[in-house]
């Protein structure tokens, strides 16, 4: 069983830059996914190896990154956000000073590797956010987390390949420690630790299981273009990874305290999320993939924009740059209609950035144009899918729910990376013994980004409307802002009890748990009331339920209570042994 304590010190008031240094510690997390893209096509002859084991400097990488997300998000709920943050951000600092050191392959791999853990620093902030800010901030300070790794990779070309085109490209991996150093010492100064706990230990059968079952797919994704897709290897290991993932599934579903709750997650808010997040990842790859090749291309093929490695990062720039300033538009758009709705407008953008760039090829300009589409329609997704999820789970499971929405995001990318490069590389023409991407390669590929979206369009509209709360004699929960309001319908995904708690004299008790108890004993949900004593907790289903209060300086009460598919108002009030309240 696996719920939230708060026996724990209350945290330090948050600063006004908890935000800003949480968005920069993803920003700088990000960094390292395109920091090697400007040297791609240099690696072999920079490492002293063939092509296809240089690829393994950056499948390295992401396979690291897709194993330790879910785990550091489990290991955040139940040790800490901050410190884990901060664990990741130092791996992250080890791995780039060992790549910075080397030139050997071997070693870059490892490097690579210990780089890669840093992605769990998205959730992790994610998390810390949720549990600390008010909630008039914490709608645009979420969306400005999960676009951080859009905009670090935007951001993080153009100076990437200043850096590579100047100097030694090891400088790289100088500049990211320095980088994440300095997001060590500002998370250190400015970030207060959360008082949120999820009991229960780590899953570590559960943490191997899916960290085999994620490599075994993964790897074949990443390098079914180099060992072929029909090929012995490729099709076994797709095989491996069914059969690994569902041992771990039905393994989760018998652990008393799961990595990933798979009942949480079949929730058709979480499920149809976490399958559109895939789908917007393909579609943010897609463009990181074909412009930068299209602009660099010299214009002897007819088609190049002969562009140089530094201007070409410029073009694509602003696609980050668009992305970090929708976080405060979102915001403002999900109060009045919602994160779903906002998700869907976000790739209905994202659908006409890739259907205008089909014709948007010509001219350098054009492709900042594109960028600037595409920048605006994946900020709005990518900011309304932790809504989504922090709306759907218990606080208890923030940061393993988003640690497994980010993983559903990069699985998206490694598909993207893989039938892009197999349509790039099928579509090429031979030029002196070198193969060239044409126009039409590119063409595909933002049709497939385009098919993608559409899939996305269609899961989106699958998801559960999110209802305000009606009026209750006992609820005491009125939006000071329209943050507030969007925040209240994405908790809303199900109808469930809500109600305050109270001590003998009636006043409300602030920080109390409230934990929901089935008809089986298990535990159903848990949340901590605000501090007008108020609390809200969604019902998986209909039927008998306990509600079990505790509070320190007061002894824990429970109350039954039956929940008929209405909202149900309910006083905890610690004073009294319970009561039983029909619906």
């Amino acid at each position: 069983m696996t719920h939230t304590t708060t026996d724990q010190p209350p945290p330090k008031q948050a600063s006004g830059a908890v935000v800003p240094v949480l968005a920069f510690a993803g920003i700088v997390v990000a960094v390292m996914q395109t920091l090697l893209v400007p040297v791609i096509k240099d690696l072999p002859q920079l490492l002293s190896t063939a092509p296809s084991n240089a690829t393994w400097v950056l499948t390295s990488t992401l396979l690291s990154g897709a194993v330790a997300t879910p785990i550091m998000g489990r290991l955040g709920d139940l040790y800490g956000k901050r410190r884990m943050l901060i664990v990741s951000l130092a791996v992250m600092v080890v791995g780039a000073l060992v790549s910075a050191l080397t030139s050997q392959l071997l070693t870059m791999i490892v490097g690579r590797t210990l780089q890669g853990f840093a992605m769990g620093a998205i959730p992790l902030g994610i998390g810390l956010m949720r549990d600390m800010l008010p909630r008039e901030k914490l709608g645009s300070a979420m969306a400005l987390m999960s676009s951080s790794i859009g905009v670090g990779g935007g951001l993080a070309l153009p100076a990437a390949a200043l850096v590579a085109q100047h100097t030694n490209w090891h400088a790289l991996f100088y500049g990211a420690a320095g980088l994440g150093v300095l997001a060590i010492l500002l998370t250190l100064l400015a970030v207060p630790e959360s008082p949120m706990r999820a009991e229960g230990s780590f899953d570590l059968p559960g943490a191997l299981g899916l960290s085999a079952g994620l490599v075994l797919l993964l790897l074949p994704i990443t390098k079914g273009s180099d060992w072929g897709w029909s090929s012995g290897t490729t099709l076994g290991l797709f095989a491996a990874s069914v059969v690994v993932l569902l041992l771990w599934g039905l393994f989760e579903l018998r652990a008393k305290a799961p990595l990933v709750d798979l009942r949480t997650t079949a929730r058709p808010a979480v499920l149809f999320t976490n399958l559109a997040s895939i789908m917007v990842g393909v579609a943010f790859y897609v463009v990181s993939l074909v412009l930068p090749q299209l602009l660099q291309l010299p214009k002897a093929t007819g088609y190049g924009l002969g562009q140089s490695m530094v201007v070409a990062g410029l073009c694509v720039a602003p696609l980050g740059l668009t992305m970090m300033f929708t976080a405060p538009v979102y915001a403002r758009l999900s109060a009045r209609y919602g994160p779903k709705t906002t998700l869907i407008l976000g790739l209905l953008i994202i659908a006409i950035g890739y259907g205008g760039g089909l014709g948007l090829m010509d001219a350098a300009w054009q492709t900042i144009v594109t960028s600037v589409i595409l920048g605006a329609g994946i900020g709005l997704a990518y900011s309304s899918l932790p809504a989504l999820i922090v709306g759907a789970v218990p606080a208890s499971e923030t940061g393993a729910a988003n640690g497994l929405n980010t993983l559903m995001r990069s699985i998206g990318t490694s598909v993207s990376s893989a039938v892009v490069g197999m349509v790039l590389a099928n579509t090429a023409k031979n030029v002196g013994g070198i193969a060239i991407p044409t126009m039409h390669g590119f063409r595909v590929s933002f049709l497939i980004a385009t098919a993608a979206v559409a899939v996305g369009l269609l899961l989106a509209l699958f998801l559960p409307k999110t209802n305000r709360p009606a009026p209750q004699q006992h609820t005491q929960l009125r939006a000071s802002s329209e943050e507030d309001e969007v925040l209240e319908r994405a908790e809303e995904v199900l109808r469930g009890f809500r109600g305050r708690v109270l001590d003998a004299t009636g006043v409300p008790v602030a920080r109390a748990k409230v934990t929901l108890i089935d008809r089986r004993g298990r535990q159903a949900g848990t949340t901590v009331s605000g501090s007008d004593g108020t609390y809200a907790l969604a019902v998986p289903e209909q039927g008998a339920y306990v509600l079990a209060a505790k509070a320190s300086g007061h002894g824990p009460r429970a109350s039954s209570a039956t929940h008929s598919g209405e909202e149900l108002a309910v006083d905890l009030d610690l004073s009294l042994p319970g009561e039983v309240v029909n619906a």
